[in-house]
């Protein structure tokens, strides 16, 4: 696995086929266009030979199917799509992945007409801002009427990802049952499903080589969904459950560990003891990747604890580490074995690692390039990551406490130390409470290969807490110096000259989320105007009205969505858009429990998004669409 394994909340491309489809796809093309060749070529023989020429158009499209197999970047075929009715049919014709960016922007029924021979598919369902409970749980995101469809179409169905999206235990029946070479399953913060629809899967996925749930809610239904699995030798290759809140039968889990012999990735969730662990890894010593479950609760009493050292060093291949919901101390010193290769490491859900404990570790990690960690290790702990991990290409640093009056124990000390030792980084999300525009400006200049800049300075409109200063500088210089720059996330005190930089320099920002911040509609004006790459765009508790929505018009229909809570925007104002853009679809969501009726002053959230279909059927009562 690579490093970039932990970077589930970007934007991701399908699943990867784990046994390097690419190259298998390139040596099709190749054999497919020596047989067109051959073909086109003519026939002849003897006295009664005969010579057929094809159609111009259909030897273009022929080679063009041809050519286009080898373009695997979706936004290079989107591009090509474009060309002519002859590319677009020859697109469509050898596309066999399909992402849908979000899962209302187009019907189901359209996706299977145009796109024939898809063998994977990936659909993102609700804003992001669903995970800060800032969306009604019964918004959407149905999978079921994509379900339905895809079963009739797509029988050749491989890979499926989802992500903030509804899934019923009949939806994963209905996988099962309608696509016989089904292989890859990655559901990243889903809901609506439980252990009954897992157990359904592993019996009847009998080619399943990826089941990943990831940050997923599932609901217990006391089924030993493990037990399921066939009993025979499996093609698993990954199996990620860490975030199901439920014991399951280790006896079941150990045996489907022994039968797969090709499980290269391995997370297991916080009933799984240190012990269990042990038993599982000296039975896996291929794995690559491996979540530790809790690293605590040893289940044995009276006998001596195995000797779990002697386990990792067994595991020569990991190279990614993450898990530890319990550790417990003594056995850290067990891991340091696999530290000198690990890529990856993911300390973020053991919140009770502190400074010192994480520096024993850090230490040893000099190929280190993605790292996830608590803020409990303290700016001490990003100085000693810092100098060791040069590698380092990316980090997040989320809070024990994420609350506004939390006493963060990570600050500009820490982002700066980073910046300085880790000159290769090209993403950080980075919590704290107390920064300053002298160590963001830092890092735009040490790390000026930057893509991904998320800044969260917990506690509203908090300046520099040196010099008392708006943070615009600091901002302003990141989208300067940080020439690659697509995503970027703003807090703290900022005033409309911090918008005015994004607005002039962020030219390639396709993500842009903001916080409490800008004076004025001046602050959103600019980088609606400004920023020609700009995607999707989060806003909540700033103050602009209708006059800065109005100032957009040009660009929603290039836009994937706009986000706005908790802003002076009126229903009036949603309606002008609604009118003058009519393939827009613009939903005014009110709290869970009010009446559709919305309040001729400022509307509660404004969710705004194109689409081909128009609006959706589902809507809940709490959503007025206009």
């Amino acid at each position: 696995m690579s490093g970039s394994e932990m970077s589930e909340d970007e934007e991701r491309p399908c699943p990867s086929d784990l046994t390097g489809g690419a190259t298998a796809k390139a040596r099709n093309c190749c054999f497919n266009a020596a047989v067109s060749g051959g073909a086109s070529g003519g026939v002849s023989g003897g006295v009664g030979g005969f010579h057929f020429s094809p159609h111009p158009d259909q030897v273009l499209e022929n080679v063009l199917e041809n050519v286009l197999c080898f373009l695997t970047d979706r936004r290079d075929r989107n591009a090509a799509s474009l060309v002519s009715k002859s590319w677009h049919r020859a697109e469509a014709l050898t596309r066999s992945e399909v992402f849908i960016g979000n899962c209302y922007a187009v019907s189901p029924g359209r996706v299977t007409a145009r796109f024939e021979r898809v063998t994977s598919v990936a659909i993102k369902g609700k804003p992001r801002f669903a995970d800060f409970s800032l969306l009604p749980p019964d918004w959407g995101a149905h999978f079921t009427p994509w379900a339905s469809v895809m079963g009739d179409s797509y029988r050749g169905l491989e890979k499926l990802y989802l992500k903030r999206m509804s899934i019923s235990d009949d939806d994963l029946a209905l996988l099962a049952r309608c696509f016989p070479s089904f292989k890859e399953l990655v559901l990243v913060c889903c809901e609506g499903f439980g252990t009954s629809g897992l157990a359904i899967l592993a019996r009847d996925c009998r080619k399943i080589r990826a089941l990943d749930l990831i940050e997923s809610d599932v609901s217990d239904d006391e089924v030993d969904w493990i037990s399921y699995f066939p009993e025979n030798e499996t093609c698993l290759e990954s199996l990620a459950f860490d975030c199901v809140e439920c014991p399951i039968d280790f006896e079941a889990l150990e045996k489907l560990v022994i039968r797969s012999p090709s499980l290269k990735r391995l997370r297991l969730n916080r009933f799984v003891s240190i012990t269990q662990l042990y038993r599982l890894m000296i039975r896996a010593p291929q794995l690559t990747s491996l979540g530790t479950g809790s690293f605590g609760n040893p289940t044995l009493t009276d006998e001596q604890d195995p000797d779990y050292a002697s386990a990792f060093a067994a595991c020569k291949s990991i190279v990614c580490l993450s898990g530890f919901r319990e550790i417990a101390p003594e056995y850290l010193p067990a891991i340091y074995s696999v530290c000198c290769n690990l890529t990856s490491l993911n300390f973020s859900y053991g919140a009770n690692i502190n400074t010192e404990q994480f520096k024993s570790v850090i230490s040893r990690c000099h190929k280190l390039q993605v790292l996830w960690v608590f803020d409990s290790v303290c700016d001490e702990g990003l100085e000693a990551a810092a100098e060791t991990c040069k590698d380092l290409r990316e980090i997040r640093v989320f809070p024990i406490e994420a609350r506004e009056d939390a006493e963060a124990p990570v600050s500009d000390v820490g982002l700066l130390a980073i910046s300085e030792g880790c000159r290769k980084l090209k993403s950080i999300l980075y919590f704290c409470q107390r920064m300053t525009n002298a160590a963001v400006i830092a890092m735009s200049k040490n790390c000026p290969d930057l893509v991904v800049f998320r800044l969260c300075i917990m506690g509203r409109h908090l300046p520099d807490h040196v010099t008392g200063e708006p943070m615009d500088e600091g901002f302003g210089a990141i989208v300067k110096n940080c020439k690659k720059l697509t995503r970027l996330a703003v807090s703290g005190l900022l005033t409309d000259k911090a918008f005015s930089y994004i607005g002039q320099y962020g030219k390639l920002v396709r993500t842009l989320s903001v916080a409490f911040a800008g004076d004025s509609d001046l602050a959103l004006k600019y980088v609606l105007e400004g920023c020609p790459k700009l995607q999707k765009l989060e806003i909540r508790d700033c103050p602009f009205g209708d006059l800065s929505l109005r100032s957009g018009l040009h660009h929603y229909y290039n836009m994937r969505f706009l986000w706005l809570s908790s802003c002076r925007v009126t229903l009036q104002g949603c309606q002008e858009i609604a009118c003058q853009l009519p393939r827009l679809v613009v939903e005014v969501i009110s709290g869970e429990d009010e009446e559709r009726s919305v309040s001729p002053e400022h509307v509660n959230t404004l969710y705004m998004y194109r689409s081909l279909d128009g609006p959706r059927a589902d809507a809940p009562s709490f959503v007025q669409i206009l």
